[in-house]
């Protein structure tokens, strides 16, 4: 549906009155035009535009209005949301922590944040924002946006960054990326801010296990774009036989497999919850070695060809030859 008349005289009331307003975002609100309009509100207002930890899809990069995304960590998230007095709700709900941590907060907005809502989940929020700004009489001025930045290559130690650097470097335009990277993604997040524009596909809540599948299901769908799937390997052992659907179908798909050995997320949060000293028959579960798993191997049984790369300068080799290349591929970064 199209928002009402006096929900928009609210929202706009309440956006031209607050000193550091929030609007948050999900949807098809994160698309081309939804960022546009949303990146005029901030320029016009005093406004931070955010979207969720794991916001299902979002156009990203070079040439598209800048966006927030909600950390991780519950105490992060309250970090984030400090100081925030308005928080406008566009296809999205108020920020929680994933799991209740003993002495942290599970509801991370201000107390004494204002939460009003311009769009329900499954309403037309892009509808929506064109008619705030419509409401608010806001100038065509042209928001402001990610600036084209290509690295430079990379000549640190193979890790979460120098990958992310090289991604940035040899990315297509209008790839798709599903980031199932984990405790690995920081590094490429880092730096595709500024990369050419593509599709950013997150997670679906906490779950682990659907990045190798959906960048399976994005490659049908988009024939003529490159994907790329960044893994962790923990996450990977869940789905690996959609590696075989990959090859079968000669899908455009560079699968980068972070392989740490580890449940690494896992092994964060059973900290976080409590469970200071955990034995070691508890500390094996989430451990990925006895035997090591071996992606090269795994890759090119379901017919999927394989690399391993064991610094930066291998991998940057492997991955501009994936790009080139057609049909699916697999890297296995040693970190």
């Amino acid at each position: 549906g199209v928002v009402d008349d006096a929900t928009l005289k609210l929202v706009a009331v309440a956006l031209k009155s607050a000193k550091k307003p929030m609007i948050l975002m999900r949807g098809a609100a994160l698309l081309d035009e939804g960022l546009q309009l949303a990146g005029r509100l901030a320029a016009a207002t005093s406004a931070r535009i955010a979207c969720d930890t794991f916001a299902p899809r979002m156009r990203r990069g070079a040439g598209l209005p800048t966006i927030e995304r909600i950390p991780y960590f519950a105490e992060q998230i309250t970090d984030f949301m400090a100081g925030t007095d308005l928080l406008i709700l566009v296809g999205a709900k108020p920020p929680v922590s994933f799991f209740a941590y003993p002495g942290k907060a599970s509801w991370c907005t201000p107390d004494d944040c204002r939460i009003v809502t311009l769009s329900q989940p499954g309403e037309d929020s892009v509808q929506s924002l064109a008619a705030l700004c419509d409401a608010m009489t806001l100038p065509k001025t042209a928001p402001k946006t990610a600036t084209l930045i290509r690295p430079d290559l990379p000549t640190d130690k193979l890790n979460a960054f120098s990958v992310g650097q090289a991604i940035a470097r040899f990315l297509p335009e209008g790839s798709i990326i599903s980031d199932e990277a984990a405790t690995s993604g920081i590094g490429a997040n880092h730096f595709l801010t500024n990369a050419y524009a593509h599709d950013h596909l997150a997670l679906t809540g906490g779950a682990i296990g659907q990045g190798i599948p959906l960048a399976t299901g994005a490659a049908v769908a988009c024939t003529d774009r490159k994907v790329i799937c960044l893994q962790g390997d923990g996450g990977a052992m869940y789905t690996l036989q959609a590696l075989w659907t990959q090859a079968r179908e000669r899908l455009n798909v560079i699968n980068v497999i972070f392989a740490n050995r580890s449940y690494g997320i896992l092994n964060v949060e059973l900290m976080r919850v409590g469970a200071l000293n955990p034995g070691p028959v508890a500390l094996s579960m989430l451990d990925l070695n006895n035997p090591s798993l071996d992606w090269k191997k795994l890759s090119e049984g379901m017919g999927v060809p394989a690399y391993r790369a064991m610094n930066i300068s291998e991998f940057c080799k492997y991955f501009e030859h994936c790009v080139e290349a057609a049909g699916p591929h697999l890297i296995e970064i040693i970190i």
